[in-house]
């Protein structure tokens, strides 16, 4: 099987396993504001959960995506696997060392550490934000675990057990959420959450040692590859702590607006997310490895293939579910989320936020790959850099835009730092490999989006016209309106890109045949 069948057959079972992750994670969202609305409490949890996710991506995040992955990948394509566990065992140690003390600093410390994510926080609110953090913080040296699990998986191209264990995280949280909201409140998503991870290692556990784990007691700081990895990961840490603060800016500065702010930026991000994390992410975990590989083996022009189409492939499917999720954004919303305390102004608020957020989402979704492309070469500084200054540009941004548009504004300002980020990315990117087809990735681009655009329109117009006769109150009419909108943008984006004959299309009709033959 050639490179690029067996990218597009990983993306595949991604996509199919990460999308009922999402959906999954929906209905956890759905769960959690129907049992509390957009309120105090929702505000707290989404706080608290903010702390300990900030060390994983600190420690974790950035060790995965541009050191560990990278040079682990590295050492299997060179045929020293020993070494490659060696590497492997070194670093798992050491994380679970640094969450463990993290842990101890993030309970000590709970008080001001929630502060620093909602310094607008007082009173009950605060009480309980910081009474969460401690319930879940924990459970992040488990989830440092399962990171690690995941990128040793992924390095040998196996991607279906950690999209499972993802599937059972929010299951559990869901569970919980169902079963001991009215006893325990919304205490009971928290515990959730520590009881999903732990689901999520068991599962990732057998795979492991089928695939023959090789994992050792030691602490090896000397060898090159822990000692490469350590260099290429304090800078990867810097860029993640950069993104993560122009998203603690954001929620900051959202505690200050109105009641309910932070959790209707939250549940626009999280729908924002639904295409990244499915689309977007299955395509640049799948294409991660392969880059790496052709990059430490020098196979320029293989990877810069992998690359182009790596990045229209993303564009195929990010920018008609941008334009999606826009023009249908309160429909969607009011479907998903408005029932109990969650009221149709809360969904109005939501909807708002949700259009500026898919701004941007073309090159949030453009970013997981052109960085792996640096990672693929063992270059953290660059990205970082650039990560660095979208700090300025996002607090700029936020400040300027906050007073006019409010949650807006704060949507449409993460929106542009992220375009700001792509840019600079893309033109440092191509000045360290030379040419990277971009005439052929633009193109592709603008006839993506034009065919979004009529895709678009129609679905709005349909969305319109039912809402005209249907009692959008029921629940069932709201499934009507939004399914027969979706299905209609749909078919006219399927027709409006076919008709361009882009390349990216042919190699996905191509995979579909294949799968339908075998059935």
């Amino acid at each position: 099987m050639s490179t690029g069948k067996k990218v597009a057959q990983a993306a595949g079972i991604l996509m199919l396993a990460m999308m009922l992750s999402r959906v999954l994670g929906y209905v956890r969202e759905a769960v959690l504001a129907s049992s509390f609305g957009a309120s105090w409490q929702t505000d707290a949890f989404l706080a608290a959960f903010t702390i300990p996710d900030l060390f994983y991506d600190l420690l974790v995040g950035g060790i995965l995506s541009a050191a560990f992955i990278p040079v682990f990948s590295g050492y299997l394509a060179t045929d020293r696997e020993e070494e490659a566990w060696e590497i492997a065992s070194t670093m798992i140690n050491l994380t679970v060392l640094l969450m463990a003390v993290c842990i101890v600093f993030g309970m000590v410390f709970a008080v001001p550490l929630t502060k620093l994510v909602a310094y607008n926080f007082s009173g009950e609110t605060l009480e309980l934000a910081v009474s969460l953090t401690r319930i879940m913080f924990p459970a992040f040296v488990i989830l440092a675990l399962n990171g690690l699990i995941m990128g040793i998986l992924n390095s040998y191209k196996h991607f279906a057990a950690p999209a499972i264990g993802s599937v059972a995280y929010n299951f559990f949280i869901i569970l919980f959420g169902l079963l001991f909201a009215k006893q325990w409140g919304i205490m009971a998503f928290a515990v959730g959450v520590v009881v999903g991870h732990v689901a999520n290692l068991v599962i990732q556990l057998p795979v492991l040692y089928k695939m023959g784990l090789r994992y050792k007691f030691t602490l090896n700081l000397r060898h090159p590859g822990v000692r490469k990895m350590l260099i290429l990961m304090l800078p990867a840490m810097l860029g993640m702590a950069a993104n993560r603060v122009n998203l603690i800016v954001n929620q900051t500065i959202a505690s200050t607006i109105n009641e309910g702010s932070i959790t209707a930026l939250r549940l626009a991000n999280r729908l924002m997310w639904l295409p990244l994390g499915v689309f977007a992410g299955s395509i640049a975990v799948a294409v991660f490895p392969t880059m790496t590989s052709q990059a430490a083996r020098r196979e320029m022009t293989d990877f810069k293939n992998t690359l182009s189409m790596g990045l229209r492939s993303i564009f195929l499917v990010i920018i008609p579910a941008s334009v999606g999720l826009a023009v249908l954004s309160e429909p969607i919303i009011r479907m998903l989320f408005e029932r109990g305390e969650f009221t149709h102004g809360a969904t109005k608020l939501t909807a708002y936020a949700l259009v500026f957020y898919c701004v941007g989402l073309f090159a949030q979704a453009a970013i997981w790959i052109i960085t792996r492309a640096f990672y693929a070469f063992q270059d953290t500084l660059r990205p970082v850099l650039i990560a660095i200054s979208t700090i300025v540009i996002n607090i700029a941004l936020n400040l300027l835009l906050r007073p006019v548009m409010a949650e807006r504004g704060l949507a449409l300002a993460f929106s542009l730092t992220g375009i700001y980020n792509m840019v600079l990315l893309l033109y440092f990117l191509r000045r360290k490999i030379g040419p990277i087809d971009l005439r052929k990735t633009t193109r592709s681009f603008f006839l993506i989006l034009g065919s979004s655009a009529v895709m678009g329109v129609v679905a709005y117009a349909v969305a319109y016209y039912l809402g005209t006769f249907l009692d959008l109150q029921d629940a069932s009419n709201q499934l009507i309106q939004v399914g027969v909108s979706i299905g209609a943008g749909l078919v006219v984006y399927v027709v409006a890109i076919l008709l361009c004959r882009l390349e990216e299309t042919q190699v996905i009709i191509n995979l579909l045949r294949r799968k339908f033959k075998k059935v």
